[in-house]
């Protein structure tokens, strides 16, 4: 009893309390009267996941013989009969070269994913083999102060996943070091908050391709010696000037909010501007200020993708613009792979932040 009180509270802290209650209905634990609220919050988002996968299998399939009618029919009107014969026979043998390359199925998508998969466990053992082959001689190199051979092949799509998560990490952690400090002092003062508000109402809509030819003038300018690869350091920066706009209006704003009594209680306790700043204004604004913050890392998130594409940086980004240009008869499901794989890290982002926001706020909030 005592642990499935415990899973509960676990779950509904971090904003997935509906597995709880999907437990207590296979349990049979479930009172009555919550069988509605089951219904709602359980069996119809599950049947509408069934819903999603019938309509989109359907929609591949329509559009799939809308091209394979199409190519038929082109053979029929350039080349005859036997050609369109001929075209017909191939499509429904399932050979690669004629297929239509139209929306990928969920099960196409599905033998993609476990492809990709495929793909990181052969990429990962030649890591491992290159790594093992080259461990003495790498050795003797750092003894003699060079720099040590490493492996240059292509990335998985695992490791793009694990270079995107680190790009946007610190993207993020850099809008958190401009964003809320800035956002206290403007807060704090109307006298600054009058000086940055131009500033801000200019560049909070400039769009992430121009932030990244910002960035790109100036950091190609300042490593301009450097032989390192520049495009994580580009996109980070880019990803973070871009989206810290979110953070440092919530924190303006909940700290210019904070209780006037509060900031009394302060003067006559004779506490110190720094002691008024962390004992009083943050955990006052600490609710708008996580607001803030969730929509900076969704926002990070999302512009990761396009500035990833723009600096060739390897990660998601990179990954979907090369599949799209490869044009192969599984580029299209790869793309949704990483398509659902974008949107589920996505989702469990805003779990991550809101989970943080539950740890060290008074102001619990329960996810949507």
């Amino acid at each position: 009893m005592k642990q499935s009180l415990t899973l509960n509270k676990v779950t509904k802290f971090v904003g997935l309390g509906f597995l709880g209650t999907l437990k207590d209905l296979f349990t049979g634990k479930l009172e009555k009267e919550d069988f509605k609220t089951v219904l709602r919050k359980t069996i119809v988002p599950i049947a509408s996941i069934f819903l999603f996968i019938g309509l989109w299998h359907m929609g591949a399939k329509t559009l799939y013989n809308i091209e394979a009618d199409y190519k038929i029919n082109k053979a029929l009107k350039e080349q005859g009969q036997a050609a369109a014969d001929a075209t017909a026979a191939c499509i429904a043998s399932g050979d690669i070269s004629c297929q239509p390359n139209s929306l990928p199925s969920p099960a196409q998508v599905w033998e993609s994913y476990k492809s990709l998969l495929r793909d990181h466990s052969i990429i990962s053992a030649d890591k491992a083999a290159f790594k093992e082959k080259t461990a003495a001689l790498n050795e003797k190199r750092i003894a003699e102060g060079k720099i040590p051979i490493v492996y240059t092949g292509r990335p998985s799509f695992v490791d793009q996943i694990f270079r995107s998560l680190k790009t946007v990490f610190a993207g993020f952690l850099l809008a958190l070091l401009i964003a809320v400090p800035l956002g206290i002092f403007i807060g704090l003062s109307p006298t600054l908050k009058s000086s940055f508000n131009w500033f801000i109402q200019i560049f909070k809509p400039v769009s992430p391709v121009v932030w990244y030819l910002l960035v790109f003038m100036i950091v190609k300018t300042l490593l301009i010696d450097s032989s390192e690869d520049s495009s994580f350091t580009i996109s980070f920066i880019s990803v973070g000037l871009c989206s810290m706009w979110a953070t440092l209006v919530n924190t303006a704003m909940g700290v210019s909010s904070v209780d006037k009594d509060y900031i009394n209680v302060a003067k006559v306790l004779k506490l110190g501007s720094a002691q008024k700043i962390f004992k009083v204004v943050l955990p006052s604004s600490l609710p708008l200020i996580f607001t803030g913050l969730k929509i900076t890392l969704s926002v990070a998130w999302m512009v990761l993708i396009a500035i990833e594409l723009l600096a060739q940086s390897p990660g998601l980004g990179l990954f979907v613009w090369e599949e799209f240009q490869n044009g192969a008869n599984d580029s299209n499901s790869k793309i949704i792979v990483a398509m659902f794989v974008i949107g589920i890290i996505g989702f469990l982002l805003d779990r991550l932040m809101l989970t943080i926001q539950n740890a060290v706020s008074f102001d619990k909030t329960d996810a949507i």
